[in-house]
């Protein structure tokens, strides 16, 4: 068999499946069917309602096109006939779609059986090249995704070049909804998003602050280690900032509606950035003062569809591990080592080892000459060089997305792989050409002049809401010792050794360990399952033995018994772990 692509794979399958559905429910009009990043999806519009208990019987269809054989057979038709193929089958989707073709472009079509598609390929060259496949499950989706807009069927599937890829693949989703932070912040009570506060706003429960302040406090300190100065700002902001700023113009969708203070619009903030620039602008700065570094975590408000909220993942008030740098030309390329070095230091410490870098460059021009990009390109370039050659020192992979930067300038972006290998987008360097101009930054230079300086946007974790939900499905809720919200559980058997334990677990505090004391006249059984449910890492049992000799029988969540110790061996033990972090 050839080799194909998986988005050949999984594009055909789609072909493949919105042919199974042509012929169990006739009538059905057809929207689009991509491949995506894990399988492929297709929506469709008809009468009867498709049900996840009715995909089996598409699947078991898909098998019979599948062993039939059938080529793909790409044609061309002119704009004309192409509208009357569709307009004779009552196909208004793909009226639409087809509208979307710009003038003098093939308009191409691909026939795989009885089933044709307007489609720009490619395909596998016959259906039992397909591999191995799975639908996956039924949703609503609004056509082009606008909610005003009729609601369609979408049924996604996923496509691998044989079952052994397939398998890997379905073990894996089992092993992601095991991990999946929205079960598991319930179970271990960390969060919570109460509809009567509102969606997408995020209640964080006493474990789970705990766990935030931890890395909140490093964060705060690794970054005054490395040269940045700490910001505050205010939560809100007059219209007329967010007019400098451009986000009325580009970004007003993605903001809440305005408050009325004073006869004039505030608006709460969709970012940290215009704040920052303000900070600098306070006063006349010198070549001297820079670069200034400088971070916050800052709380921001983005209004996102409500469909489109998940859990910690997509929400609407989330805070931002931001920073921001300014400094000369001269400064930069040491700058962006310095940040990417830090951003490795960083994933390594929480646990991640596996990282790709993604350089995207400038915008391509449109095709009537007009600029995609604002900035010099000579800046643009001296930028990209500066991204390109500290990822090159930084010994990482990296991929080159050719016109793949913002409007305002090139960026790095990171992606890590977590314990069962997914990928997470986190960390991003950002050069930013647009805002030190809106906001006209200058600094005096050596030569007494006034300079621009150069701004890039910088965030590790992205997001702590995003980031901790990263965290929790990593670790499936088993954090390591120095994040664990709880370290140590005294077991006492009895009541007799509830005072035994309660002056151990104060001594542990002491030292800064989070411990308690389990007293409830459960088993000890009960008591040992209850903790490890709680993934919690030591639990130290206590019977009339450990009085006697003043130990404690201590068991690990990972290594289970480790042996009778003294408070004193069990606290070395306890900070030697924290020491090494993970």
């Amino acid at each position: 068999m050839a080799d194909y692509s998986l988005e050949m794979i999984r594009h055909s399958a789609a072909h493949v499946m919105a042919a199974a559905v042509q012929e169990l429910y006739p009538g059905v009009k057809f929207d689009i069917g991509p491949a995506t990043a894990d399988g492929f999806y297709y929506d469709f519009d008809l009468d009867t309602p498709i049900r996840p208990e009715d995909l089996p019987a598409i699947e078991a269809k898909m098998e019979e096109i599948v062993k039939a054989h059938h080529p793909f057979v790409r044609t061309e038709k002119t704009r004309d006939e192409a509208k009357e193929f569709f307009a004779g089958r009552g196909q208004t989707y793909k009226l639409e779609r087809l509208a979307d073709i710009p003038e003098g472009s093939p308009i191409t079509f691909y026939q795989c059986g009885d089933f044709i598609d307007l489609c720009r390929g490619p395909h596998v060259a016959n259906t039992a090249n397909i591999g191995a496949f799975k639908l996956m499950n039924v949703a609503g989706s609004y056509f082009r995704g606008n909610a005003k807009n009729p609601m369609l069927q979408r049924i996604y599937g996923t496509a691998f070049a044989d079952k052994k890829e397939l398998k890997a693949y379905l073990n894996r989703l089992e092993e992601a909804k095991k991990r999946d932070h929205r079960r598991l912040g319930r179970e271990l009570d960390l969060f919570s998003i109460s509809q009567t506060v509102g969606p997408g706003l995020v209640l964080w429960h006493p474990r789970g602050a705990y766990v935030r302040n931890v890395i909140e406090t490093f964060w705060r300190r690794e970054h005054l280690n490395h040269g940045y100065d700490l910001l505050y700002t205010p939560h809100i902001g007059r219209s007329q900032l967010w007019e400098t700023s451009g986000h009325l113009d580009f970004y007003k969708d993605g903001m809440y509606a305005p408050m009325e203070i004073d006869e004039t619009n505030y608006y709460v903030k969709p970012m940290n950035c215009p704040f920052h620039i303000e900070i600098f602008k306070s006063r006349n700065r010198s070549y001297r003062e820079l670069p200034c570094r400088w971070a916050e975590l800052g709380t921001v408000y983005r209004y996102e569809e409500s469909g489109a909220l998940n859990g910690l993942f997509r929400v609407r008030g989330f805070t931002q591990d931001d920073a921001h740098i300014i400094c000369t030309k001269e400064q930069i390329m040491d700058e962006i080592k310095e940040v990417l070095d830090f951003c490795l230091y960083i994933w390594k410490t929480f646990g991640f080892s596996e990282i790709q870098a993604y350089l995207s460059t400038r915008p391509k021009k449109e095709k009537n000459g007009k600029e995609k990009a604002v900035g010099d390109p000579e800046l643009w370039k001296t930028a990209t060089e500066s991204l390109e050659n500290a990822i090159k020192a930084s010994g990482l992979d990296y991929q080159v997305d050719e016109g793949g930067g913002a409007f305002y300038g090139p960026k790095i972006d990171l992606k890590i792989k977590d314990a069962i290998g997914r990928e997470w987008q986190t960390s991003t360097i950002q050069f930013d050409f647009n805002l030190p101009e809106r906001f006209n930054l200058t600094y005096v230079g050596a030569d007494g002049r006034e300079h621009q300086p150069y701004m890039v946007h910088r965030a590790l974790f992205g997001s702590l809401e995003r980031f901790f939900g990263i965290l929790v499905e990593h670790y499936a809720g088993a954090f390591p010792l120095w994040l664990a919200p709880l370290q140590v559980r005294f077991i006492p058997i009895t009541e007799r050794q509830h005072e035994y334990c309660r002056k151990a677990c104060a001594e542990l505090k002491k030292a800064g360990i989070q411990a308690d004391t389990d007293e409830r006249s459960e088993s000890m059984g009960a008591k040992i399952k209850d903790a490890r449910l709680l993934r919690i890492p030591f639990m130290a049992v206590v019977g009339e033995k450990e009085m006697e000799s003043n130990t404690f029988a201590v068991r690990s969540r990972r290594e289970d018994q480790l042996g009778q110790m003294t408070l004193e061996s069990f606290l070395k033990k306890l900070q030697d772990e924290l020491d090494k972090k993970f």
